[in-house]
């Protein structure tokens, strides 16, 4: 279909644009951005005047939870979530029942994701067999049907060796391996960060060190296999320095934080609310900060949602006993708009980190805004805002946010030129 959007502040990270200006679709593409070309006819026309035209959001982390976990969430209904938040394309971890270990598996999800249509899906395939750490997932098939990385997720190798094994291999093939550090033995029966809340709380404590130590580890090895490596869900601000550290040394590593780690402390605990029950912890106010500085200076190059929802009963036991996780995919846009109203970070820069920034790490074809690229797009106004919950489409409410009022409102997702969400 042919669209236009008329008068639009277009920004594209990618090539710096950043100016008033209209935007031309057709046949799923950018057709041009500035004047339509010659004997362009728009079948719809959308007027933007007072809204952002950006490369639609890349989430690295969006739990879909199917096949296998339907009573949290479904495909259908975290897409279209995702949506909501101004998300184009979101990669989904293999935490899946079963596991996403195979073709069969990733083909399921790609169909279903095909027929949702809210959203495009790129699976991370399973970097072991059942994420037990033992032996090797059939990386290059997973790869030829469309798993765009391999992790295990917080599922530790059974030994070093082993995990340093299946680095070589993916290194041969140009595969991308997906971090997510933590020491489990320090990490053990752990439920927030090892400091005075966790202490005053009486629960069992996860030190820093279990991240630090893991990393420094997991950094040796991918400089040792040359494998691409992505760190993701970092949490603390030593853990950023590391990824700092390695990057000026010269190794091509990328990472990612989980957005309420920029928003949330584990002060947040004190009234042993389970909606702020995650894992990794949440940890201090300097961790924050660094975190945010990290953001700020690109060290961290993508800002994630790790979107985890979960069916209401999965939070009502004691804090010890409740399923870990923040369902926040659909207020992706809006909660990291408080980073700007925070003045952490310019909007063109909030949306590097959104889109082109997550496209980079895991080379996915999105998060940009050019002739010729995927007509992935989202309109949102600045001035508007946006309470959490109002109207909700994710199938789990397992987020501290609700009720809150955020700033920013997505207006429009358009999916390969095709609307997806209104708002």
């Amino acid at each position: 279909m042919k669209l236009s959007i008329l008068g639009a502040r277009v920004i594209d990270p990618n090539s710096g644009l950043d100016q008033i200006t209209d935007l031309h679709l057709e046949a799923c593409k950018i057709l041009a951005i500035g004047d339509a070309p010659a004997g362009f006819e728009p079948l719809q026309t959308i007027d933007a005047t007072g809204l952002i035209a950006a490369p639609g959001l890349v989430d690295l982390n969006v739990a879909l939870r199917e096949p296998g976990y339907s009573r949290k969430g479904t495909i259908a209904s975290e897409t279209r979530a995702a949506a909501a938040g101004g998300v184009t394309s979101l990669c989904c971890p293999p935490r899946t029942k079963p596991i996403l270990d195979t073709s069969a598996v990733a083909e399921l999800i790609l169909d279903r994701a095909r027929e949702a249509g809210h959203s495009k899906v790129f699976p991370i395939g399973a970097l072991s067999k059942g994420l037990e750490g033992e032996q090797l997932a059939e990386l290059v098939a997973l790869r030829d049907v469309g798993c765009v990385a391999f992790g295990n997720g917080l599922e530790s190798f059974r030994n070093t060796r082993t995990l340093c094994r299946a680095l070589e291999y993916a290194a041969t093939f140009d595969l991308t391996v997906i971090f997510n550090s933590q020491d489990r033995d320090l990490a053990d029966g752990g439920l927030a960060h090892e400091g005075p809340t966790a202490s005053f709380l009486g629960l069992a404590g996860i030190p820093e060190t279990a991240e630090t130590v893991a990393l420094a580890r997991d950094l040796l090895l991918v400089e040792q296999s040359g494998v691409r490596a992505h760190f993701s869900q970092l949490t603390s601000a030593r853990g950023a320095a590391l990824i700092a550290q390695a990057q000026a040394r010269g190794l091509k590593v990328t990472a990612d934080v989980a957005l309420y780690q920029l928003i949330l402390t584990d002060e947040a605990l004190i009234d042993f609310s389970s909606l702020y029950h995650v894992q990794p912890p949440l940890r201090t106010r300097a961790d924050r900060n660094g975190l945010r500085e990290a953001v700020k200076s690109g060290v961290i190059s993508a800002i994630s949602s790790h979107h985890q929802p979960h069916e209401r009963d999965a939070k009502l036991a004691p804090f010890g006993a409740t399923e870990p996780g923040i369902s926040s995919v659909e207020l992706l846009l809006p909660l990291a708009m408080t980073l700007v109203e925070d003045g952490l970070l310019d909007v063109p820069t909030l949306i590097a980190r959104l889109s082109s920034g997550p496209a980079a790490a895991l080379r996915l074809p999105a998060g940009q805004l050019s002739a010729g690229s995927p007509a992935d797009i989202v309109l949102f106004d600045p001035a508007a805002s946006t309470v959490a919950g109002e109207k909700w489409l994710s199938k789990g409410e397992n987020c501290p946010f609700l009720g809150h009022c955020l700033p920013g409102a997505v207006r429009y997702t358009l999916v390969d030129g095709r609307i997806t969400h209104t708002g």
